[in-house]
């Protein structure tokens, strides 16, 4: 199992110090650190003086805020947004065998892959596996989406689809790597929620900037790391909160046994005695700031169970996301979940689905079965988020991107399902002033190359960054320079 290198704190862009003082204090040190950030208050670097972001953005942005879902395991591209016919066609035959071997073969990208990733001879000799679900063509833009994704393929002509997308890890940290836009050997860097909340603060002082429902990869793909701000700070590392109204934040209640009226008495002791230093030190901006971080845990605790009360949804609303089905009513309630928190001002939803092992949607075997069952769990729910979105006026000011670590192989692997697949693959976004009804890049009719328009992961980061109104090559802090290639290039095709 692969490790992270250890970094010293000064390496982090966090003294030591700085970091017990905020694990010390719990959630509330969160809190205090995210009003000490925004309100241009730091604790001392030891090795570099920074300035922190200002909360605003850089330019005029088209979008708010961010509902990013994330697939774990590896959803084939071929049996969503990328349906490939020449796989039926040329069904019992290997790749090198197909019309399309030399092709894959003589691709400027062949030779590359069997240097940097392991397997691909290996993937070439195996059988191409026939696609296991049909396809159509859908909406005004006549975009062929396949039959397991009928309610997102209602939305295709709202959709950015991107079927050129690729990546260097062959297993599943790639989870890791397509969140952060590094290798996993290349040790802790923050998530693009973490960049996000850095770089723009919050919209709302009731509730965290950057929050993640389900949950993530395991330990063994990176974990937190997918979520986590690292030398940011754990002010901006994501808040996981859980669909339950009754504790949905956990550490933050002070406890069963403690009446409301008790710790009402406790925060307004601590007031008063705030109040009585800032009148010894009235130009103590620091103390002001803490003041109000105290007061902003305190409003969580009140406003966060509330945001989490889907009862308060009408029964049209909790039908249209599937509620009252088994199968569809625990992501539902993630994805209305994630309308009501961006809704309130929340910057960056990170919403999972697929968890346990490598992910759910990793089928190496049984494609027909695993896909048939995890597509309708999310495709309903997923939908009605666009519509609800666009019904509330929210759509415009909100991206949506869906992605996974990776695809899957044309080949098969033991049969009956498809192997991991970093070399092509697609992700589709929404929202937020990006285009509608268009595709932008291709694979190979293998769907084994992405071969037209290629993108690193880290330009779907930078895509959306910039309608955030963030220039994404500023989004650095002396001493992290990042290579071009992890800064990303905003994807201008896609963007309206």
């Amino acid at each position: 199992m692969s490790t992270f290198p250890r970094l010293p704190f000064s390496q982090c862009g966090r003294t030591r110090r700085g970091f017990l003082a905020d694990c010390g204090l719990g959630f509330t040190g969160l809190a205090m650190g995210a009003m000490l950030q925004r309100d241009g208050i730091v604790r001392a670097n030891d090795e570099a003086d920074w300035v922190p972001p200002t909360g605003r953005p850089n330019f005029p942005p088209k979008a708010k805020s961010v509902i990013w879902f994330f697939m774990l395991g590896g959803v084939s591209h071929m049996e969503s947004f990328d349906p490939k016919p020449e796989l039926t066609k040329y069904s019992g035959k290997t790749v090198a065998e197909s019309p399309y071997g030399d092709t894959v073969v003589k691709s400027p990208y062949y030779r590359r892959n069997v240097r940097d990733f392991a397997g691909t001879p290996r993937e070439l000799m195996s059988t191409i596996y026939p696609l296991q679900i049909g396809y159509q063509k859908r909406g005004q833009s006549g975009v062929e989406i396949a039959d397991w994704w009928p309610h997102i393929g209602s939305h295709v002509d709202d959709l950015a689809i991107v079927r050129s997308c690729w990546c260097t890890d062959n297993d599943h940290a790639a989870q890791y790597e397509f969140n952060t836009g590094h290798h996993i050997f290349d040790g802790y860097h923050p998530s693009i929620g973490s960049w996000v909340h850095w770089g723009l603060g919050s919209l709302n002082d009731n509730l965290p900037s950057f929050v993640v429902l389900g949950d993530g990869p395991d330990v063994c793909c990176g974990g937190k790391g997918a979520h986590s701000a690292s030398y940011l700070g754990p002010v901006h590392a994501g808040v996981q909160l859980k669909i339950d109204p009754t504790n949905p934040l956990p550490f933050a209640s002070p406890g069963v046994d403690v009446y409301e009226e008790e710790q009402q008495a406790e925060i307004e002791l601590l007031q008063s005695l705030h109040r009585a230093s800032a009148e010894q030190h009235p130009r103590d901006s620091a103390l002001r700031a803490r003041i109000q971080a105290y007061e902003l845990a305190f409003r969580m605790q009140r406003s966060v169970p509330e945001v989490m009360r889907l009862e308060a949804e009408t029964e049209a609303t909790q039908k249209l996301y599937g509620l009252d089905n088994p199968v569809t009513q625990p992501f539902g309630r993630m994805c209305l979940s994630a309308r009501r928190l961006v809704e309130r001002g929340v910057r960056f939803v990170q919403v999972y689905h697929g968890n346990g092992g490598g992910g759910g949607w990793d089928a190496h075997t049984d494609l027909k079965g695993n896909h048939g069952k995890l597509a309708p769990q999310v495709d309903q729910p997923i939908g009605a988020l666009l519509t609800d979105l666009k019904q509330s006026g929210l759509f415009e000011d909100t991206i949506v991107v869906f992605a996974s670590e990776f695809g899957r192989t044309p080949g098969s692997e033991r049969s009956t399902g498809r192997d991991h697949h970093p070399y092509g693959f697609s992700v589709w976004m929404a929202g937020g002033g990006l285009k509608r009804g268009v595709v932008h890049g291709a694979t190979d009719e293998l769907g084994f190359h992405a071969v037209e328009d290629r993108h690193y992961v880290t330009d779907i980061h930078a895509t959306v960054l910039r309608q955030l109104g963030l220039d994404h090559r500023r989004m650095e802090i002396p001493g992290r320079k990042r290579l071009e290639i992890k800064l990303g290039k905003p994807i201008d095709e896609i963007i309206a």
